[in-house]
């Protein structure tokens, strides 16, 4: 299965995968586009022609998907147009953003504890921030063992 064509199918798959996760259609689709390509770099113009839309509808996705820290712009020599590419340790960085919605919660949680009188309620909030503190606490590591893995199984 090394077509274009199914290449195309499976990262539109991927794309459908998704927005079914909860990400912007077209955001799902750039990021496929970027997963998929064999080229060190697409520009906007590239990205539009790969998935048959407009460059308008492109450009905002592609925004989202930097803001994600999942691509970034690079200079092409002797090129006038914005390039971009997958950053390195793309999934890493992005695991590692996710934090600040988190940081968000446990912060809520924790005027949620001094707020509620010791019962049922205030038990589910404890249990509920101990919960995120244990996650933010792991996820160091967790990263770590990651890229430890991956760099002995790589020749």
């Amino acid at each position: 299965m090394t077509g274009e064509t199914d290449r195309r199918r499976l990262a539109e798959h991927l794309a459908l995968t998704l927005v079914g996760s909860g990400m912007q259609r077209m955001a799902a689709r750039v990021l496929a586009a970027f997963l998929f390509t064999e080229e060190d770099s697409l520009t906007a113009g590239d990205l539009s022609e790969e998935l048959g839309v407009s460059a308008g509808s492109v450009s905002g996705a592609v925004k989202m998907v930097m803001q994600m820290g999942l691509i970034e712009r690079v200079p092409v020599q002797g090129s006038r147009r914005e390039h971009y590419r997958m950053r390195d340790r793309a999934w890493t960085t992005l695991y590692g953003r996710q934090h600040a919605p988190i940081d968000d919660i446990l912060s809520a949680v924790a005027r949620g504890v001094e707020a509620v009188e010791p019962g049922p309620a205030r038990e589910r909030l404890v249990y509920m921030r101990d919960f995120y503190e244990f996650l933010l606490s792991e996820v160091p590591a967790l990263v770590e063992r990651f890229e430890q893995r991956r760099s002995e199984s790589r020749p």
